[in-house]
């Protein structure tokens, strides 16, 4: 099989077997060449998808576009003060809603081309580190939090030869990938 130019994948093991699978940062890439069965959809007549904004209910629009733009450096797209705004930085959009559509607390991953330069403007701009850069099999990523708890995993390719860390779940709980390949909640551990 014939890779396309710059696609990344890694082999995982599945079933007892190992199969090519892309990465996570290759697959949140927007217009993804190797989407299953999208030939066979366009061949078909369907409507073809072109990407996903997620929306995040927050609490006070103003507020959380200040945090967006001062501290994430987004920039603001359109509004509709006190309802809804669409705020992005490079191909990423997001959309804020205020007290409405889903709950506080979203989860969204964001994938980029390198963690540490980001994580660095975050840390220098006062930005919620939820958790630090850590690498994993499927991506190397951080957790930011915003003002209402809406957490953005941002993600760039993982790390080869750098060991996998502890993940911190939605919870805050911490766990860790045993040597058998199990993920173990570190506090059950002890």
């Amino acid at each position: 099989m014939t890779e396309p130019a710059g696609e990344t994948r890694r082999k995982t093991e599945s079933g007892g077997e190992d199969q090519e699978r892309p990465t996570l940062a290759d697959t949140a890439r927007m217009g993804h060449p190797r989407e299953a069965g999208a030939g066979e959809a366009r061949k078909a007549g369907a409507i073809e998808f072109q990407g996903v904004t997620p929306i995040l209910r927050v609490g006070s629009l103003a507020a959380s576009l200040e945090y967006y733009v001062k501290v994430l450096g987004f920039k603001v797209d359109w509004q509709d003060p006190g309802i809804m705004a669409s705020v992005s930085r490079g191909r990423c959009h997001i959309m804020l809603c205020e007290g409405d559509q889903g709950h506080a607390g979203g989860w969204v991953w964001i994938g980029v081309d390198a963690i540490e330069p980001l994580f660095e403007e975050y840390r220098a701009a006062g930005a919620k580190v939820r958790h630090a850069p850590t690498n994993y099999g499927w991506a190397y990523e951080m957790q930011i939090e915003d003002i209402d708890g809406n957490v953005l995993r941002i993600g760039a390719e993982s790390k080869d030869g750098v060991p996998m860390g502890a993940w911190l779940d939605a919870r805050g709980q911490i766990w860790v990938k045993s040597a058998t390949g199990e993920w173990t909640r570190k506090d059950a551990t002890k």
